[in-house]
């Protein structure tokens, strides 16, 4: 496990690791025995929330305007449709709310539950800055837009997290969050039935017997079938032989840009996990609402 404090990395001045230390001392340490939990239930659990703090941050920023229901809610917008892992947010809110009520914002807990979800699979923990607040409105339109999909070209990742200030590297160091979760048949199926020449031949015929050509859509596969429940830096090993189960995953390794990043972080598993860590990092203080901006929910769906 490998804790990094990245005070190098220029932050929003408006966010401190101070932020709640008089007003809700027992914060961190209350979101940390949930999610653990909830972990501790269901190993997949890691691999949602991490996935959730990205579904948030990437549409107007990191202010919890995904967890918000009702009209133009983020959770339907097709972008989102297989995202989940709500209701752990939902319970570590709850705890929170019965030792501080009205103190911290939901997505200040989306940014810690992350941390505290690789953590608890062993992957690298990192300092959360905190003072975000909650958006008072989703925008599913841009959640239509500002998401990469499983079918991306390298071109369109790169494209699309340079949208958000990200670099090709972060990029690639952010999909190795893969290491860990699972995916439904239907992101992966032309991948396995479109004749596609950078996947090894036994994995597809592994993954045809659990995704049939029609029906099976939710049917379920490990993004990496080595150690699924494990953070660790197989994700790229499984991209050198050609496993990688979303196109949007192999394209990393294909001959192209980021070859040598993925080469560098199968030799070096703990530079893997620093660029990581500074990844999640940066993504997680994109655009936040602080200060008198936004506000703070009392619960995660609802508007106040």
């Amino acid at each position: 496990m490998l804790l990094v404090s990245l005070y190098n990395i220029p932050c929003n001045a408006q966010l401190t690791t101070t932020f709640y230390d008089n007003t809700c001392p027992n914060a961190l340490s209350t979101i940390q025995t949930s999610i653990n939990a909830a972990v501790s239930r269901n190993p997949r659990n890691a691999a949602l929330l991490i996935r959730l703090l990205f579904h948030d941050c990437f549409v107007q920023g990191c202010d919890a305007s995904l967890l918000l229901e009702g009209t133009n809610s983020e959770k339907d917008a097709l972008a989102n449709n297989g995202v989940l892992g709500y209701e752990i947010i939902d319970d570590a809110k709850a705890a929170v709310e019965s030792v501080c009520p009205g103190v911290v914002s939901c997505a200040d807990i989306l940014a810690v539950a992350a941390r505290d979800a690789s953590v608890a699979v062993n992957g690298p923990s990192w300092v959360v800055r905190l003072g975000r607040r909650d958006s008072p409105g989703p925008n599913a339109d841009d959640a239509a837009t500002d998401l990469p999909r499983g079918s991306f070209n390298l071109n369109q990742l790169i494209e699309n997290f340079a949208r958000k200030g990200l670099s090709a590297r972060e990029m690639v160091a952010l999909s190795g969050s893969h290491t860990i979760g699972q995916a439904r048949c239907i992101t992966f199926r032309a991948r396995i039935y479109d004749n596609a020449s950078n996947i090894d031949v036994a994995f597809r015929d592994s993954l045809r017997e659990n995704c049939p050509q029609t029906g099976g859509d939710g049917n379920l596969a490990p993004l990496d079938l080595m150690t699924p429940n494990t953070f660790d830096n197989n994700y790229f090993r499984n991209l050198v032989g050609s496993r990688g189960l979303l196109t949007s995953d192999q394209v990393l390794f294909n001959g192209d840009s980021t070859d040598s990043i993925v080469n560098e972080y199968v030799d070096n598993p703990s530079t893997f996990d620093s660029d990581f860590a500074a990844a999640m990092v940066r993504m997680s203080e994109i655009d936040p609402l602080t200060g008198t901006s936004g506000s703070i929910r009392t619960l995660c769906t609802t508007a106040n």
